[in-house]
């Protein structure tokens, strides 16, 4: 790992897209990550996002009804335009615009783009998604291109068949697969960013912060009940990320990203 350039892969959370001034004040953060002093090698970036609540409201405006099952979307025909329009439309391109501000050479894509991210339209049973997509490949070498011209993708979740069929795809899951794909060139450092400290023991504590977590803890923490709804996915993507190469894995606030990859700040994913 030691001879591998380092590859920061951001997961911007949803919740960040709805706060702008919290957004710009995380894209700082971002736009400087490749001045850190960790490695003699290069340090390159790479950052996914998904798209908050406009999508929803945009949906509203325009007379669409959104159905959630166990608290995710169905993508019917009209909630893909939807969310193609908002997630690798309007919310993408405000990103790489900031990002353009603030020094830092980016370039938005969705999966589609490049042929980036090919996917497979989830199986309707038990639940139907609808357009609802699972990563299949990842073309690395579009990245590495980029990479090597100092270009920062900004990734929006939105994929396809390869025939022809675009498919909304979990941002997380999306991180995930992309940080496994790019481990065998690269020394991965996955940060997953949300609106709280880290992983908590108590959800109404913000400062109960559970530094460290390995398979065991995290299945007896399931088992408990201490970590569950959205946070069980975020959490299994991170862990199958690790088993599959990833280098390190955390979780913790966007306006800490700085502290978040020196491993001072959130919560830190082990193998042991």
């Amino acid at each position: 790992m030691a001879n591998k350039p380092l590859l920061y892969i951001v997961k911007l959370g949803g919740g960040l897209m709805d706060q702008p001034d919290a957004l710009e004040a995380f894209l700082s953060l971002f736009a400087t990550l490749r001045q850190q002093q960790h490695s003699t090698h290069p340090i390159y970036t790479l950052l996914v996002h998904g798209g908050g609540k406009l999508a929803t409201e945009l949906a509203s405006q325009l007379g669409i009804d959104q159905q959630l099952r166990e608290g995710r979307r169905i993508t019917d025909a009209e909630t893909l335009k939807v969310v193609t329009m908002v997630y690798a439309g309007y919310v993408n391109k405000t990103i790489v615009a900031s990002l353009q501000a603030k020094g830092c050479n980016a370039l938005g894509v969705c999966g589609v783009d490049g042929n980036l991210i090919t996917a497979q339209k989830r199986p309707a049973s038990p639940i139907d998604y609808g357009f609802v997509g699972d990563p299949t490949s990842i073309n690395t070498t579009l990245l590495n291109s980029l990479f090597k011209q100092a270009i920062t993708p900004v990734i929006a979740p939105i994929t396809h068949n390869k025939l022809g069929q675009l498919l909304n795809t979990n941002a997380d899951t999306i991180a995930q697969t992309l940080a496994v794909a790019l481990s065998s060139h690269y020394s991965v450092e996955l940060i997953y960013t949300f609106e709280k400290n880290g992983v908590l023991s108590d959800t109404n504590n913000p400062e109960s912060v559970i530094s460290s977590i390995d398979r065991t803890t995290y299945q007896t923490l399931k088992e408990k009940q201490i970590i569950h709804s959205g946070m069980l996915p975020k959490l299994d993507n991170a862990f199958a990320a690790l088993e599959a190469g990833v280098t390190t894995v955390r979780i913790g606030k966007a306006e800490a990203l700085l502290s978040l990859v020196k491993g001072q700040a959130g919560t830190t994913l082990t193998h042991a």
